[in-house]
C-alpha cells in the first residue's frame, strides 16, 4: 500500500498493550483538539501516543504545541494506532473511509465523533469485523467537564466499551447508551452547551442593568451556574425540588421566576432541544 509515494508497508503496526496506547485522530478539529486536551490533561494517554492528521498545518499547530504528532496522511495514522478517532466532517467521511478501509484490520479500534453518520454506515464502509463504537462529546471536554455518550457497533465488546469508557470518562460524565439517544443528546448536550452560555450572558448582562461591572456580573453568573450544577449531580434530587428550595413565600426568587415562567422560559428550552435533536435526525438522513 502505498499514498504519496510513501511505503506504508514499511510502518509498524502497533499491537494493543495494557500498559501503552496508541492514539490517533483522523481530523484535528476542535470537537477532537478539546477530547486530546481532556485526555492529556488527565494523563491518560502521553502525548508522545497520539498522532494526528488533516489536510493543511492549520489545526495541527496547536496539536504539535501539545507535544502530539502530525501528518497529512491519515493512513499513517491507521498504521501507527490501535485507537482510532474519526474526527472529519460529515460530508468528508465517506471518502476518509474508503482511504483508510485497506488499513485497518483486527487490532483495532474505530472511534467516530462524526455528527450524523450511524453505525451501520460506518460497519458498511470498513471491513467486516472492524469493532466501531461511535461517541457524541461536547466542548467542555477540554477542561474535563464534558458530558458524553457512546454507543457501540456489533463487533464491539465490553473489553473495547470499557477502555473507550475509561478514557472519555477522564474527561467528564461518560454514559453507554442505545445509538437512538445519540441525536437526543445532541440537542440536549452538544448544541445545550451553547444554551447555557446564553443563558450566562443574560444573567450577567441583567446584574449589568442593575449596576454591576460587567467583568464581575460574569464571575459570578459562571460560578451560579457551576454551583447549580454540582448540586444537581451531588445531590440526586430532581432540579423542581431543589428549585423550590430557594423559593422562600414571598421572597425575591419567586418573583423573578414568574418573570420566567410568563417569558415561557421552560417551553422555549425544551423547543430549542427538540429543534437540535431533529436536525441531528436529518444530518443523518443527508
Amino acid at each position: 500500500i502505498s499514498a504519496g509515494g510513501v511505503a506504508l508497508g514499511a510502518w509498524p503496526r502497533v499491537a494493543m498493550e495494557a500498559s501503552e496506547l496508541w492514539v490517533g485522530f483522523v481530523g484535528a478539529g476542535r470537537m477532537a483538539g478539546g477530547l486530546v486536551r481532556g485526555l492529556l490533561q488527565a494523563g491518560k494517554v502521553p502525548a508522545s501516543n497520539v498522532l494526528a492528521s488533516a489536510p493543511s498545518d492549520k489545526n495541527l499547530d496547536a496539536w504539535r504545541e501539545l507535544g502530539c504528532r502530525t501528518t497529512h496522511c491519515n493512513l499513517e495514522v491507521v498504521y501507527r494506532s490501535t485507537l482510532v478517532f474519526l474526527a472529519t466532517k460529515p460530508h468528508i467521511l465517506p471518502g476518509v473511509l474508503e482511504e483508510i478501509r485497506p488499513a485497518v484490520g483486527s487490532q483495532h479500534i474505530v472511534v467516530s465523533l462524526v455528527a450524523g453518520v450511524t453505525i451501520q454506515t460506518l460497519q458498511r464502509l470498513l471491513p467486516p469485523g472492524t469493532k466501531v463504537l461511535r461517541i457524541m462529546p461536547n466542548l467542555p471536554c477540554v477542561v474535563q467537564a464534558g458530558a458524553m455518550v457512546f454507543s457501540r457497533g456489533s463487533n464491539a465488546g465490553d473489553e473495547e466499551a470499557a477502555l473507550l469508557k475509561s478514557l472519555l470518562s477522564s474527561c467528564g460524565l461518560c454514559e453507554e447508551v442505545p445509538e437512538s439517544y445519540i441525536d437526543i443528546h445532541t440537542g440536549l448536550s452538544g448544541s445545550g452547551v451553547a444554551y447555557v452560555y446564553l443563558f450566562a450572558e443574560a444573567l450577567a448582562e441583567g446584574a449589568v442593568k442593575m449596576g454591576m461591572p460587567g467583568a464581575l456580573a460574569s464571575r459570578i453568573a459562571a460560578q451560579t451556574l457551576l454551583g447549580a450544577a454540582k448540586m444537581l449531580l451531588e445531590t440526586g434530587e430532581h432540579p423542581a425540588k431543589l428549585r423550590g428550595d430557594v423559593c422562600t413565600p414571598g421572597g425575591t426568587t419567586i418573583y423573578a421566576l414568574h418573570q420566567l415562567e410568563k417569558g415561557a422560559l421552560r417551553a422555549t428550552i425544551m423547543d430549542a432541544v427538540e429543534a437540535a435533536t431533529n436536525r441531528a435526525c436529518d444530518m443523518a438522513k443527508d
